[in-house]
């Protein structure tokens, strides 16, 4: 038999029943009080909340948010399950809370229909509780549905963004500023437009790929943005895949995203802008400068002209005073100077008159490579033997209507030109060619018209010209020679006349690489006129029959009817053509010449003339005048037929044109 538990083995194991019963009404009493403290949290708290039991799906309790959430009484949830108002098939409701058995703790998303039908975007944390010896689930809902809006809002609003962006007809690009700018995203108009393929570039700044031809641009343009959150318009010139550049305008600024904030870039390609804003900034100067000349022409026209008839009559009358004095006496000396003096003088309002294009002329069909050839033996004296001159004529060149003197003119200025240029030894050559231009030439050059030209080019290899030169460079009374070594007035003479015979300029010149003029004058398809040659010298011979003379300026009607009268003429002096229609009625016998000046008040000295022919048939014609008016001269060209002499003239000229006129037999072209 055992052995009995004494006394005090007894009254242990007492004091340990007792322990162990008041441990245990310790331990209910404390899961009555934390059942309780359960219970109010659960009832009481403001987020939904439900007892689940994982097995059946039931809900076995819900608190007074949950009743409230999803409008149904608490007894009404005990009768449901969770498949009645979850949205998700049964199959992954089951999987859901499988997962929840298994963990301690889960998370997951459902969508939850409400007692009024409304759907609920939810979200659940589910954990694991024992009750009553059975694993339940104590779960916590938080309603999403506006974040889950938002988030679709966002998904939409970035889908729509990255198809803009992506189809953009623009260049763009974005980076972040969290990888401090260095991550660029390209769109395809950007690839398209500088040639990389997007391995290339996607994920790498501009600066990886070498996209700006000066770096310190990107910073610059980076620094912009970040002080003034947009930049509406930055230009810089960036380099393509292939190496060529492009001019690009930039405009920048931020787009706010969550985390993070990204730059966008827009990139104008404004290359072929810039090419067209800088045709027009030419084609705008060339206008000024065609503007500025045809002004100044016009004012030194109108100067030249008046200036001219009071040479006229300065050398008129020196020339009387030389006839009637004899070579010993002092004064012929002084008479002799004067009449230099005004004849450089005259030369010099000639080539106004020439730049002005209302030089008076007399122009034929000429074959250009003739005239200039019957010119080398002049201009070889006129350059000097230390010059090498080249003549390169073009066979089949085409003719040209032009007055032969003014190609003298033309030509000998520009190689006086360029024999300037040239210092010691160098070479001047001359050049003929043909040559059409179209309307695409013409739209890029000033007072060119389409059609066929004849080009004269005179180069050298001289000191050239810089930009500034060019610039005014056919503007009278201007000049890089030394005080006294020009007047300025060449090449203004070479302007009019081209300009007069509806030609036009170019010149080429860079400095110390020499200087090329490229003269282009229409082509005239006529049969080839006649070249005249200047008559030479004749004895004066006088006269007996009369003139009417006919002259608004006073000096030059006074010295010219003393001119006539010298040579044995009758003179009928007229100051306007009023006064000369007069006179002829009132003549009782024949006038053989009228002498009339072209410009005047009242009428011109054409339509003069044909009043006067009806009272003198056989009236023969001179007309004079500095320049001529559209009248008699369209542009300066005079008609064919019609006589003419150039104010100022001396006595001797004046004697032998007017004995040429009066001797004609045939008279037809003068009508």
């Amino acid at each position: 038999m055992p052995n009995k538990p004494t006394y005090k083995e007894l009254e242990q194991r007492v004091r340990e029943l007792k322990k162990s019963y008041f441990e245990l009404k310790w331990a209910e009493e404390e899961l009555r009080e934390s059942e309780a403290l359960f219970r109010k949290l659960f009832e009481r708290h403001a987020a939904v909340q439900l007892i689940v039991d994982p097995g059946s799906g039931n809900f076995l309790d819900a608190n007074d948010a949950a009743v409230a959430f999803y409008g149904w009484t608490r007894e009404q949830l005990q009768q449901i399950k969770i498949s009645d108002i979850n949205i998700l098939p049964p199959e992954e409701i089951k999987q859901e809370m499988e997962k929840a058995r298994t963990n301690k703790r889960t998370h997951f998303e459902f969508r939850h229909r409400l007692a009024d039908g409304s759907i609920r975007d939810v979200e659940v944390v589910s954990s694991k509780i024992e009750a009553k010896g059975k694993d339940l689930l104590h779960s916590v809902i938080h309603d999403i549905t506006a974040r889950k809006l938002a988030e679709k809002s966002l998904r939409e609003s970035e889908n729509s963004f990255s198809q803009l962006f992506e189809l953009a007809p623009v260049p763009m690009a974005y980076s972040s500023e969290v990888g401090g700018y260095k991550d660029a995203t390209w769109n395809k108009a950007w690839y398209r437009t500088f040639g990389y393929a997007r391995e290339q570039a996607e994920g790498r700044s501009g600066n990886d790929i070498g996209l700006w031809v000066n770096p310190t641009d990107r910073s610059r343009f980076i620094e912009m943005v970040n002080r003034q959150n947009y930049v509406a318009e930055s230009e810089t010139l960036l380099r393509c895949r292939d190496g060529a550049v492009r001019n690009c305008s930039l405009f920048g600024r931020f787009i706010d995203k969550p985390g993070d904030r990204l730059m966008m870039v827009v990139y104008l390609d404004i290359t072929e802008r810039k090419r067209v804003d800088e045709e027009r900034e030419k084609l705008q100067a060339q206008l000024n400068q065609a503007q500025k000349m045809e002004s100044v022409g016009r004012l030194a026209g109108g100067v030249a002209h008046d200036f001219n008839n009071m040479l006229g009559a300065i050398l008129g009358y020196t020339e009387l005073g030389l006839l009637g004095v004899s070579q010993a006496d002092p004064i012929h000396g002084t008479l002799i100077d004067i009449q230099k003096a005004a004849q450089r003088s005259a030369d010099l309002t000639r080539q106004l008159l020439a730049f002005a294009r209302k030089q008076t002329v007399a122009p034929t069909a000429l074959d250009l490579n003739e005239t200039l050839e019957g010119m080398l033996k002049m201009l070889y004296r006129l350059i000097g033997e230390d010059i090498d001159l080249t003549w390169l004529p073009c066979k089949d060149l085409g003719r040209v209507r032009m007055d032969p003197s003014q190609i003298e003119q033309v030509l000998a200025n520009l190689c006086v030109n360029a024999r300037d240029a040239i210092h010691d030894t160098g070479k001047i050559t001359v050049e003929t060619g043909a040559v059409t231009f179209d309307e695409t030439y013409c739209a890029a050059h000033v007072g060119s018209i389409p059609g066929e030209y004849v080009r004269l080019a005179v180069s050298d290899n001289g000191c050239g010209m810089d930009a500034e030169t060019l610039s005014h460079l056919f503007e009278p009374f201007f000049t890089t020679k030394a005080v006294g070594k020009g007047t300025g007035l060449g090449l203004a003479t070479v302007y009019g006349i081209v300009k007069q015979n509806s030609g036009f300029i170019d010149v080429c010149s860079e400095p110390s690489q020499g200087t090329t003029f490229k003269i282009y004058l229409p082509r005239h398809e006529t049969e080839a006129g006649r070249t005249t040659k200047m008559d030479a010298a004749q004895p004066a011979a006088r006269g007996h029959e009369t003139i009417l003379l006919v002259e608004d300026e006073p000096m030059i009607l006074d010295i010219t009817t003393t001119m006539l009268e010298y040579h044995g003429y009758t003179v009928q002096a007229a100051a306007t053509p009023g006064e000369a229609i007069r006179l002829a009625r009132e003549h009782a016998g024949e006038i053989h010449l009228l002498m009339t000046d072209v410009v005047m008040p009242e009428m011109n000295g054409k339509d003069l003339a044909k009043n006067l022919l009806s009272l003198y048939p056989n009236l023969k014609r001179l007309f004079m005048s500095g320049y001529t008016a559209n009248v008699i001269a369209h542009h300066g060209v005079l008609d064919e037929g019609v006589q003419f002499i150039q104010k100022p003239f001396s006595v001797q000229t004046l004697a032998v044109k007017v004995r040429e006129v009066l001797d004609e037999t045939s008279w037809a072209t003068q009508g």
